[in-house]
Formats: C-alpha cells, structure tokens, sequence
C-alpha cells in the first residue's frame, strides 16, 4: 500500500470514527442511566488502587460510554472492527492498547500491565475478539495477578435494543430513550501465586458473577 493510499484510509477511519462517535453519543443523551455498584470501585480509586474492569464483548457499548472521561484503558483488538471501536471509546476519553489473543496479545497484556502500575483503571472484554461469546480468556486474570489490581465485574442491559445479530457476540446498541442499566459487581482478587489450574477456576468464577450481573440487568432489576 503507497503512502497515499494508506493516508486516505486513515483518514477515512478517523472521519468514521469522529462520526460513529458523534452518532452514539446524541443517542446515549437520549437514555436514561441506572448505574449499580459503582461504591465498589469508587472505593478502591479513592484508596488510590486501579483495578481491573471485565465485561463482554456485546455489551462493551454502554459500559464504555458509561465510563466515558475517566481516563480509562481499554484492550481493543487489531482486528477490523476494533479499528472502528478504537476510534469511538478514544473520543470518549479512553487510551487504548490495541492487541488480543489471536494477534498482539503479549505486547498488549505488558501495556495493559504498565497502565496498571501507573494507576490506570483498565477495561478488557475477556471474550474477544472472536469469542466464543461470554466465555472468558486469561488476559484480564494475567494483568490482575502481575498486578495485584482486583477484578471487577461489569454487565450493561437496556429495555430496548438492537441486537447484531450476525455477529459472533450478539452486539447491543441500545435504542433512542431507553433504560440502560450498568451493574458492577464486588471485586475478585487474583493471589500472585496462583497456578493454571487456579486461573481456570477463578476464570470460571468471574463467568459466574457476570451471568449474574448480566441476568439483573436484563431483568431491570
């Protein structure tokens, strides 16, 4: 690819970006928020301990958005449509490390890693980028264990949505006027000594909290 073309594409992404970004953000003012939990996480902040969001892939719209200004870094793959979300949560006022399991993650989890001992909050969607949907990898596990960062459950719902439904992750846009609920649940902390087969577990555990989480909000309880 010349020079030329590949400035164009950047171009074009931006101006997607500066677009997509523009578009949800007049939608999400429509929305009414109810936000759950947030104590836990204010709590550990004002303590002056980052910790480590954790939610699915399909419901990282709101939660993002929820979270918008706060300085945040998310894990945005460098798949085609993490070039897209890249562009919009940046505008929300997020860094981004960009990189998952299939491509980039080693680089990607010492980013996140190098936040986090800098004190910054980290966001990672532990399914993606190709799922198997709300089935968790060990990425956010990793970085929370080098760490000592707690893990913190998070799952968004709304009273009206659309839904992707040719996506591997049933992507939610929530609709002009909705209800969007955002739920986070209590941290979980991962020992530095913990081995493989410890993570699985605890892997298996954080799937457990955000089905419940995610069972609440869709409820609207």
């Amino acid at each position: 690819m010349s020079a030329t073309e590949w400035s164009g594409g950047s171009l074009r992404l931006r101006a997607v970006g500066a677009g997509g970004s523009a578009v949800l953000s007049s939608l999400f003012a429509t929305c009414s928020f109810r936000v759950s939990g947030e104590a836990v996480y204010q709590r550990l902040w004002a303590a002056g301990q980052p910790v480590v969001f954790v939610l699915w892939h399909g419901r990282l719209l709101s939660g993002t958005y929820q979270q918008r200004g706060n300085g945040l870094v998310a894990l945005i793959s460098q798949h085609r449509d993490g070039e897209y979300i890249s562009q919009v949560v940046e505008r929300w006022g997020f860094d981004t490390v960009r990189g998952s399991s299939t491509r980039g993650g080693a680089s990607a989890l010492r980013g996140l890693a190098r936040a986090v001992r800098q004190g910054r909050s980290v966001v990672i969607t532990p399914d993606g980028p190709q799922g198997p949907r709300e089935r968790m990898k060990p990425g956010a596990l990793l970085v929370a264990q080098m760490c000592g960062a707690p893990v913190i459950p998070v799952a968004t719902g709304a009273s009206r949505a659309w839904w992707v439904e040719n996506r591997w992750d049933r992507f939610q846009i929530p609709k002009p006027f909705s209800r969007v609920r955002v739920a986070y649940g209590e941290p979980l902390h991962i020992p530095r000594g913990t081995d493989e087969a410890g993570l699985q577990l605890l892997a298996r555990e954080v799937e457990a909290r955000l089905g419940d989480l995610m069972a609440a909000v869709d409820a609207g309880s």
